[in-house]
């Protein structure tokens, strides 16, 4: 089915997606501890700022301000009864922003993972949890949300769940996980698995991939990951601006523009068609993974050396693909012989 991001998928070699959305919205004023999403109806103005910010360094995708806006988050700040409200008001804003741009731009509605235990570890059973995705997913969809973009995901269990809540609003979607446990998520999903569970799923998405994670080493490794598993699906990277590192009191990301914009031609050459940049990127980091993007040219898939090199080393020896589960990096085989057209 045709829709606005597949039309966009058709026609172009890659798209660029957005950067940051708490540290944009920290360096406006944002407490910590608060909730983002209650901005979507207390500070309007802010929130297309944050999303024209995007629009203005070159993105032709953006995620909504709802990260964070399904029931059991917003319980947390007494605002489990507007769930529908806040994703309504984040998507018409970014519908408001993107349709007065003047070029073609994704509006892509933000879910992020509840912050509960899965069963049978944890208390939330998978019922609830298409309950809570599905509320979140209808505000999205009656706002203008072109896509629901599922991101941060750890647990296999609250994927499949947020793609059946997908499915019940009718929405087309895409959906990340964050691996950053050795090559993992926090619950032990490897690259490799990722892909094999996406396969089977019955409302595929449009794409799939990793975000935020550790640096952007790790999540290339990520990247050439799925890439070796053989999917036909766009692959979307969205990767830290380097490493977060405390300092004065703040939470500072390490990335330069020129790094980022080192990881965006990567990110390309290694396969992925959608790619962007998660904590720590700023207006000016995509503005220069643009310009890159643009004007540097496709080269060969890099080696794991290749990317060291580029953006620094990988924060564990092994991503959970190797054979044994312990080799080192360089044993690794390279991706580079395995380049699909």
């Amino acid at each position: 089915m045709s829709n606005a991001l597949t039309d966009m998928l058709a026609s172009r070699d890659w798209i660029l997606a957005d950067g940051a959305t708490g540290t944009n919205l920290f360096n406006m004023g944002l407490a910590s501890g608060d909730a983002p999403e209650l901005w979507n109806a207390d500070q309007p103005d802010k929130i297309r700022a944050l999303y024209s910010s995007a629009v203005e360094a070159g993105s032709d995708l953006f995620l909504t301000n709802t990260f964070g806006g399904n029931a059991s988050r917003l319980k947390l700040h007494s605002a489990e009864n507007r769930v529908q409200e806040l994703n309504r008001l984040g998507a018409e804003l970014g519908r408001d922003v993107a349709d007065a741009s003047g070029r073609k731009i994704v509006v892509a509605g933000s879910v992020g993972p509840t912050g509960e235990i899965m069963a049978p570890m944890g208390s939330l059973t998978h019922e609830l949890a298409v309950e809570m995705f599905h509320e979140q997913a209808e505000g999205l969809k009656a706002g203008g949300a072109d896509v629901l973009w599922v991101e941060t995901i750890s647990a296999p269990e609250e994927y499949k769940a947020a793609c059946e809540a997908a499915a019940l609003a009718g929405m087309p979607w895409c959906g990340t996980m964050s691996f950053d446990t050795a090559g993992r998520t926090m619950m032990g999903v490897t690259s490799a698995a990722m892909a094999q569970m996406v396969g089977k799923l019955k409302h595929a998405p449009l794409a799939f991939g990793a975000n935020c994670g550790v640096g952007a080493s790790d999540l290339l490794r990520t990247v050439l990951g799925f890439v070796e598993s053989g999917s036909d699906l766009p692959i979307i990277a969205k990767g830290n601006a380097g490493i977060p590192k405390y300092h004065d009191g703040h939470i500072h990301y390490d990335g330069t523009p020129d790094l980022m914009a080192d990881y965006a031609v990567l990110a390309r050459d290694c396969g992925a068609r959608i790619i962007g940049g998660c904590c720590g990127t700023m207006p000016e980091h995509l503005r220069a993974m643009r310009d890159a993007l643009e004007t540097r040219a496709p080269g060969p898939r890099p080696t794991l050396e290749q990317i060291q090199a580029a953006l620094g080393g990988f924060s564990s020896a092994v991503d959970g693909t190797e054979t044994d589960g312990t080799a080192p990096v360089s044993r690794r085989p390279r991706a580079g012989g395995r380049r699909r057209n």
